[in-house]
């Protein structure tokens, strides 16, 4: 007896006849991803992107986001994935103008949590005044995957006479943090491991595009910026003093972090300079546009918390060091291993 699969309003979870590429992704494509992501090019469901012509210099980006779990206080997987993909332009210097999306789905998951994730890409990209514009979906079977993953990439435009480079740094320039260290990171652990805090922490997930605006009108010859996503601010710097080899000295004193994330750190044995964070920039800054530029991005919403934090010395070529709040001074590693999985 042949019998037809049941439409799509029929299930309340994915099967894996929702990547068959058959009626069940289409209904899919038409009940979640249409309604939330459509615009004319997403919308003509061609196998590609046709886009308007770009004059300059374009940008790209791609990344993939596996966060555990999949909706943390401040965000979710969706909006993570629209920010994370913005920012890596935007400390390029690039205005964001497209993104894809590509689903990994397994089988089980709720279509309500799916149809929450796409409507919180929907806010986060009319927030970035950008489009989904081309997207593909995949299902995976129960047990071979962890509910969603989401990879993006994103392009963007470099407007013309703006050159970043992380091969720029020089020495006797200021580094420049946005904001709190730590906020995602820590907010995400707690959520998946069930701690609590007397206050409650809350991720700093959001797109950083005007505040880098703000930042190159009051330094015009910021050398490089970088959002401490993956391995914190640590690895964001080690990055900086490899390409431009320089050495790096960070004030431990100068660095913003929340009371509540310093205290879940030493309780939990973490150091808050690897700790992931996704709605902040450091930035290198020559030093005499170093103060303009910290009262210019401490009168931005964004970025109240701002601080100098460091200065770029010429050696020892490649090294990142803290001088701690008692005068000694510390080296600090490159992470070697992974202080918390599945946070981006």
């Amino acid at each position: 007896m042949i019998s037809c699969p049941m439409p799509v309003s029929g299930y309340d979870r994915v099967v894996l006849g929702h990547g068959s590429g058959g009626r069940l992704s289409a209904e899919l494509i038409q009940r979640v991803f249409l309604p939330a992501l459509g615009n004319d090019i997403l919308g003509a469901l061609e196998d590609q992107a046709t886009l308007p012509a770009i004059a300059g210099r374009i940008a790209v980006t791609t990344d993939a986001y596996v966060v555990r779990p999949i909706f943390f206080p401040g965000g979710d997987i969706g909006s993570l994935a629209v920010h994370g993909t913005v920012n890596d332009l935007a400390v390029g210097g690039a205005v964001p103008l497209h993104l894809t999306a590509a689903f990994i789905l397994e089988e089980g998951l709720l279509l309500t949590d799916l149809e929450r994730i796409v409507q919180s890409m929907r806010h986060a990209c009319q927030a970035c005044n950008i489009h989904v514009v081309a997207a593909d979906t995949k299902v995976v079977e129960r047990g071979k995957g962890d509910q969603i993953y989401i990879t993006t990439t994103g392009v963007g435009l470099v407007p013309d006479g703006r050159v970043l480079s992380v091969h720029a740094a020089q020495p006797g320039d200021r580094i420049i943090l946005s904001g709190t260290l730590g906020d995602h990171g820590i907010a995400v652990l707690s959520c998946r491991e069930g701690l609590e805090f007397e206050t409650k922490l809350a991720s700093d997930s959001a797109p950083i595009i005007k505040l880098v605006e703000v930042l190159l009108a009051a330094a015009p010859r910021t050398r490089c910026m970088r959002d401490p996503t993956r391995g914190g601010l640590s690895s964001a710097l080690h990055e900086i003093a490899a390409a431009s080899g320089i050495g790096v000295e960070l004030d431990e004193s100068a660095i913003p972090i929340r009371d509540e994330v310093r205290g879940a750190c030493e309780m939990l044995g973490l150091d808050p300079l690897y700790v992931a964070n996704e709605g902040k920039l450091v930035a290198i800054v020559p030093e005499d546009e170093a103060q303009h530029t910290l009262a210019a991005l401490r009168a931005h919403p964004q970025g109240q918390d701002a601080a100098i934090v460091g200065r770029v010395l010429a050696a020892p070529r490649g090294l990142v060091t803290l001088r701690s709040r008692i005068g000694g001074t510390r080296i600090v590693p490159l992470l070697a291993g992974e202080q918390l999985p599945r946070i981006c």
